[in-house]
């Protein structure tokens, strides 16, 4: 493979994406140790100089707390490395759903995670589709922010669904569908839910016209998936034809998987910026570690990234 000017190295659990990436951008995936101790305590190494280089450090932040720590030890260590400067790529950026106060006597956790990632020594973040555009400002190093709309569109497109409509499961993600919705010219309906606490829903209605259409409900997570298989069920019996989902980030906690397999969902497609190991017939997964590599390889040459983006 081709030696580049910039290393590549990755957490346990991230390694299957940093692999694809050390693929698609030719290059080996950089010599890493993590030694672990009897009571769950890890340390981590490099088996290799990196002094003067550029570092990527490739490992999303999903439970449990082991990947943030993990990236955590993997930054100090290649600060004390000497490394040239070190880029955070976190394709999927946890915590990202604690991003303002909502009641009071909370903790603000994407703020919090941004400080310590900044404190340990980050230089630069590479992440996708964070859960709050916002989020960005809580860094004081610089922050591209990747969208899975480059890889989203091109599979709507080839589904050919002439009475396409573009929905959101709900309110917060009216923007993100908005985008959506203008780019392919569709129209949009809103889904509104109100919830009795976290990951429980109490009522939900649909805000347009869905009869006779083919819905494309559009999220950034999807979690115990609760919310999405209500839409999808609530789609059908105000009319619809056919419900899809794509969204971001496959957290699929249990039971998210059986509730997809028997929900009125036709298929729901995720990228692989987590790993989901679950089985289900109408999960798909598309990669998204080539815009990745096209996004390294740009920040190491001083290029431009927007010009990845579609929407």
């Amino acid at each position: 493979m081709e030696e580049r000017p910039f290393k590549i190295f990755s957490g346990t659990n991230s390694r299957y994406f940093a692999e694809k990436v050390c693929n698609s951008l030719n290059c080996p995936l950089g010599n890493m140790n993590i030694e672990y101790f009897a009571d769950g305590e890890f340390s981590v190494s490099y088996e290799e100089s990196i002094r003067g280089r550029q570092v990527f450090l490739i490992q999303s932040t999903f439970p449990n707390s082991d990947n943030l720590m993990e990236l955590l030890l993997m930054v100090d260590a290649a600060k004390r490395a000497s490394a040239k400067s070190i880029v955070a790529v976190i394709p999927y950026f946890g915590w990202a759903r604690q991003d303002r106060k909502d009641k009071p006597r909370v903790g603000i956790g994407a703020k919090l995670i941004a400080d310590i990632l900044s404190t340990a020594g980050i230089n630069r973040l590479i992440t996708m589709d964070l859960h709050a555009d916002q989020i960005q400002g809580f860094f004081n190093v610089p922050v591209d922010h990747l969208y899975a709309s480059g890889v989203f569109i091109e599979y709507m497109r080839n589904l050919n669904l002439d009475n396409l409509v573009i929905a959101t499961p709900d309110v917060g993600g009216t923007k993100r569908a908005s985008a959506y919705a203008k780019f392919l010219g569709a129209p949009m309906v809103i889904c509104y839910k109100i919830r009795k606490k976290a990951n429980v829903i109490s009522d939900m209605q649909i805000i347009g016209d869905v009869e006779g259409m083919d819905v494309l409900l559009i999220d950034d997570i999807v979690d115990t998936a609760g919310t999405i298989t209500k839409a999808a069920e609530l789609m059908l019996q105000n009319g619809a034809n056919s419900v899809r989902a794509i969204a971001s980030h496959a957290v699929m906690s249990d039971p998210a998987s059986l509730r997809v397999d028997q929900s009125a969902l036709t298929e729901i497609i995720f990228t692989d910026s987590i790993p989901y190991s679950q089985k289900s017939e109408k999960v798909k997964i598309i990669s998204v570690a080539d815009m990745f590599a096209n996004s390294i390889e740009r920040v190491c040459n001083n290029e431009s990234i927007s010009s990845l983006y579609l929407i």
